[in-house]
């Protein structure tokens, strides 16, 4: 599986220049994500950076957002927000 080893991304949060090392499908999903909610991909990063706990990184962060919005599509009553995985 070629998408398997995470990928570092450039991301700007807050006009400050961060990396994450995200796989490839969390990164295209993470993508269509912030497009389906008419967001940058840099204005979401933000949004759930300022909403995470401090004991998780970023990268974690953003996985656990891309799996708790697919779940939505599993089942739309339960809609994520930035600060919940």
């Amino acid at each position: 599986m070629s998408d398997a080893r995470p990928k570092k991304r450039s991301l700007t949060l807050h006009g400050h220049r961060t990396s994450v090392s995200l796989e490839e499908p969390f990164w295209r999903a993470f993508l269509k994500i912030a497009q389906s909610e008419g967001k940058t991909i840099n204005g979401l990063a933000t949004e759930i950076d300022d909403a995470r706990l401090g004991s998780s990184g970023l990268a974690t962060a953003i996985r656990l957002y891309v799996l708790a919005w697919l779940q939505t599509q599993i089942d739309p009553t339960q809609l994520p927000t930035a600060n919940e995985p």
